[in-house]
């Protein structure tokens, strides 16, 4: 395996952030105009009287605000904060860097405008009705670092009630970023989906939600053994809650190392150094390995391939090959559903983002892309299962398979 970049330590780490986040101007968006306002006249046509025109515009017609407004291009990314990356419930106003954070990749991966909004909500309803009522605004929401089970809850209940895309990306983001990678894993490593044992450590929306794509996909739901923090989700369990109990078991195993002992896949989103290398080495043969836990995964690469030299390993680090990124994803997803002025994003659009990502990776490599990971080895196999993050062909590829499943399947309306 390729030697790792090296990265600053920690606390140098740190520092470099917090400068970077204070320097003028704070933060890390601005709102400029796009139209000229030099003159007298230009203030009349962005304003009084000339705004006067559109506003009738849209009054007598409302399918014509994206022609006069900026909405047709921009995102709402919303949270209350109660699960803000691996730092836990911080609340809305500590969650806005990481807002403006996914707004810039947005802006930078997509060209697509962002507004990040942090809601201070006592209650599931609460927020629902505050992003409801805002909705107008925006041409789709961006669901943002939101504490299961309540994301579900959540989102459910603004799909049903707008008309625009709505779209939880811890969870649906994070699946379509997995299926991609682990269906090249297992077909590097001679395996097939439907066949394949796989266990998941986390129980979360994240990983709720991949798992339920990869049975979209095929797999077996006999053949996936969900594990959370009190052990294996059986039958026999009484403290599940409505989504767990849909991956409840009738099994005899009861412990993480129990249900990895001859699996071919694991995928863990869950903590740090959760998996030992005993487990690991009790896999079946040519495993596939997908470590998610953010900044330290469940069992750092360097061990786990010290005891077994068949395995295909996937971190959410960027200074390992295979790295599960969601910025592989969910710009080109809101993208092709803006260009297709979708009223929702459907399953038929999540899986043709997969099949997108799947199909690049095995296409020749430019040299703009080798030049920006020179140290990695990005041909098609153990070290490279998934595009990479500054692929200029992500928006082409991914993005036009969305917007065309939105077409096919009845939920664009151009």
């Amino acid at each position: 395996m390729n030697q790792p970049p090296q990265h600053p330590d920690d606390e140098t780490l740190t520092q470099q952030a917090l400068d970077y986040h204070s320097s003028k101007p704070a933060g890390k968006l601005a709102i400029h105009p796009t139209k000229p306002f030099e003159t007298p006249y230009d203030l009349s046509l962005a304003y009084s009287p000339g705004v006067a025109a559109p506003v009738r515009e849209i009054a007598a017609n409302p399918n014509c605000v994206d022609r006069y407004t900026a909405r047709g291009n921009l995102i709402a990314v919303i949270t209350d904060g109660s699960a803000v990356l691996g730092l836990g419930n911080v609340g809305p106003l500590a969650a806005k860097p990481v807002m403006e954070g996914k707004a810039v990749l947005f802006k930078k991966f997509a060209d697509i405008d962002v507004f990040d909004i942090e809601v201070e909500a006592s209650s599931n309803q609460d927020f629902i009705e505050t992003v409801a009522r805002i909705a107008p605004t925006f041409g789709g929401i961006n669901l943002e670092d939101i504490s299961a089970p309540h994301c579900f809850e959540v989102e459910r209940a603004l799909i049903d009630r707008l008309n625009i895309p709505v779209f939880h990306d811890d969870q649906h983001g994070t699946a379509i970023i997995i299926a991609a990678g682990l269906l090249n894993a297992l077909q590097i490593q001679g395996k097939s989906l439907p066949e394949a044992r796989i266990v998941c450590l986390g129980a979360g929306a994240a990983a709720i939600a991949s798992m339920q794509l990869l049975i979209t996909l095929g797999a077996c739901k006999e053949n996936i053994t969900l594990v959370d923090r009190h052990g294996v989700v059986h039958t026999g369990r009484t403290d599940l809650n409505i989504y767990k109990q849909l991956f409840a078991r009738t099994t005899e195993w009861r412990s993480l190392a129990d249900a990895m002992e001859s699996a071919d896949v694991f995928t863990g989103l869950s903590g740090a150094n959760l998996v030992s290398p005993a487990m690991v080495q009790s896999m079946a043969p040519n495993p596939v390995l997908f470590a998610l836990a953010n900044p330290d995964p469940e069992i750092h690469p360097k061990l786990a391939l010290s005891v077994r030299d068949d395995l295909i390993m996937a971190t959410g680090r960027s200074d390992f090959p295979n790295q599960v990124n969601n910025v592989l994803c969910f710009p080109f997803i809101f993208r092709g559903a803006l260009d297709a002025k979708a009223t929702t994003i459907n399953i038929e659009m999540k899986i043709a983002a997969v099949k997108a990502l799947q199909h690049l990776t095995n296409e020749p490599i430019p040299d703009s892309v080798r030049s920006a990971y020179p140290d990695e080895t990005l041909e098609f196999g153990p070290h490279y299962i998934i595009p990479k993050p500054l692929d200029p062909r992500l928006r082409g590829y991914v993005s036009t398979a969305v917007r065309r499943a939105a077409i096919e399947s009845g939920v664009s309306s151009i």
